[in-house]
């Protein structure tokens, strides 16, 4: 795991998780250093964040025949809803981790002042652990990403219906097409949660930037991030 302490009073905790074949040392670096249109970091414009990037367990990789660091296995982003039902021991691992990663946050911060984030498969295991958990965040924030588990229903959520979210993806993205990411947005809106969308023309596998790093700071701030 990865922490990086608030340059100031201590007001809000993110927990973000790398995506597939990455980890937390790596994902931070790239994701705290990008930066907005006004060329500020996100340590500079949130100084009082505390950033927590746990990371994946290295498990077999099926089709590859080696192991990976990867929250659980898939056979192909081209559809990552591919042998969904090989995905789901490893998922609910993952997802029980990320569990007590929020309740042990929780016990500093409170959970009105945590946001759940991340990246493609990162995002995807986090929103499985907001939506089983059932609690309300301050927020949850999911790029270049889908919801995992095949004729999932929503219908029970209620506590993580009022959690706000944020969902971006490229339209270039040719690791997780955009698609998955519109349909993501789409049942988490039939749930009634209320998400922001937004999509960019490119960016690949990644942010946007600087414009999805300017809507996150947006989001961030009119959640009451600061």
């Amino acid at each position: 795991m990865e922490v990086r302490l608030p340059q100031s009073r201590h007001t809000h905790t993110v927990i973000n998780l790398h995506g597939r074949d990455s980890d937390a040392v790596e994902y931070a670096r790239d994701f705290l250093e990008s930066e907005t249109s006004d060329e500020r970091n996100l340590l500079d414009t949130f100084p009082g964040i505390r950033w927590v990037f746990p990371t994946a367990v290295r498990i077999p990789s099926k089709r590859f025949g080696v192991e990976m660091s990867q929250w659980f296995d898939m056979w192909t982003t081209e559809n990552p809803h591919e042998q969904n039902d090989d995905q789901m021991q490893d998922l609910g691992n993952s997802v029980a981790t990320i569990k007590q990663v929020i309740c042990d946050e929780a016990e500093i911060i409170g959970l009105e002042n945590l946001i759940l984030c991340g990246i493609s498969q990162g995002a995807a295991t986090a929103m499985r652990a907001l939506l089983d958990l059932d609690i309300r965040l301050c927020g949850f924030v999911g790029f270049s990403t889908w919801l995992p588990g095949c004729g999932l229903s929503l219908a029970n959520i209620k506590r993580a219906q009022c959690t706000p979210v944020f969902l971006a993806h490229c339209r270039d993205d040719e690791t997780i097409d955009v698609k998955y990411g519109k349909a993501m947005m789409a049942q988490l809106k039939d749930a009634a949660m209320a998400v922001t969308w937004r999509s960019y023309e490119d960016g690949g596998h990644w942010i946007n930037e600087p414009q999805g790093i300017d809507d996150l700071v947006e989001f961030l701030t009119k959640i009451g991030v600061y």
